[in-house]
């Protein structure tokens, strides 16, 4: 069994990584950090976490591993505060959405303790956050993909992967571009044609949500994403984002010009090549 697991940032993530590992007796102590006290406080009663802390250097002092669950974008500042107070015994690992650009980051601040490093991504969540919609069971059968750097330790990679597995989850090898290109296109584009959709709807008829059935719903749910991680991974990823939602515009395009042409073949035909390809997944 780990002796201390510490969790920066326990939201919906990382409160639920917490709960399944302590679900599952992976840790003599789940500890978790944060900025905000009570939060903290609110998520030990709930028996999310065992200890807690505002202060990093007791937040990370003697954990065997740490796991950053907090938006992509202050990353680079949580690496410059734990840096000096880690030793290389140490695994660091996070949750996040976006790999090549947090990779540059870790190398860059953590130098050669970058090491140390198993950058991983579970494919799992909720469009609620926070530590109230944490579960225990979110990874069960859920994808997480590990990116290792080309100097991380095979002995903490194995670590993570036993981790990961343990809490129901499977694990995946990838590099971190290919990481990249694969969430910009079944994560990250999704949720920009949501958040699209939303803003359109309102623009057009603030008051036609009432009367938005089942497929507006099922489609637009993504849209309730928490607005700061979403504007981290666009920042983290856009190039990626940037080329997808190119390529989607292409596919829109085709279809307005099959309505243009009231082409009912061409129609029939985008219609059952999508039907097929989802109900093949669906099974």
């Amino acid at each position: 069994m780990i002796n201390k697991i510490t969790i920066i940032g326990v939201g919906l993530i990382g409160g639920s990584l917490a709960k399944a590992i302590k679900e599952n007796n992976l840790a003599k102590v789940v500890f978790g950090y944060g900025r905000d006290q009570a939060r903290l406080e609110e998520a030990k009663k709930s028996n999310i976490i065992d200890e807690l802390s505002t202060n990093i250097q007791e937040a990370v002092d003697n954990a065997n591993i740490i796991v950053i669950a907090t938006p992509v974008g202050i990353f680079q500042n949580i690496f410059n505060e734990i840096k000096s107070l880690i030793s290389d015994d140490v695994i660091i690992t996070d949750v996040g959405s976006t790999k090549t650009n947090i990779v540059n980051i870790a190398q860059n601040a953590l130098g050669e303790k970058s090491s140390c490093f198993v950058p991983a991504h579970p494919i799992a969540g909720k469009e609620r956050s926070g530590f109230e919609a944490s579960d225990a069971n979110l990874f069960n059968g859920k994808k997480v993909i590990i990116t290792p750097l080309e100097n991380s330790e095979p002995e903490k990679i194995k670590l993570i992967e036993d981790i990961w597995r343990s809490v129901g989850a499977e694990v995946d090898f990838m590099n971190p571009a290919s990481h990249d290109e694969l969430l910009g296109m079944t994560s990250h584009l999704p949720h920009m044609l949501a958040f699209s959709l939303v803003n359109y709807l309102v623009d057009q008829n603030p008051t036609a949500s009432i009367y938005a059935a089942g497929g507006f719903k099922d489609f637009s749910r993504i849209a309730s994403g928490d607005p700061i991680m979403w504007r981290d991974i666009c920042l983290q990823n856009q190039d990626q984002i940037i080329r997808h939602l190119k390529g989607y515009q292409a596919t829109l395009d085709d279809l307005v010009n099959a309505l243009d042409d009231e082409n009912s073949e061409k129609l029939e035909a985008l219609f059952a090549t999508a039907k097929k390809t989802r109900d093949s997944w669906v099974g």
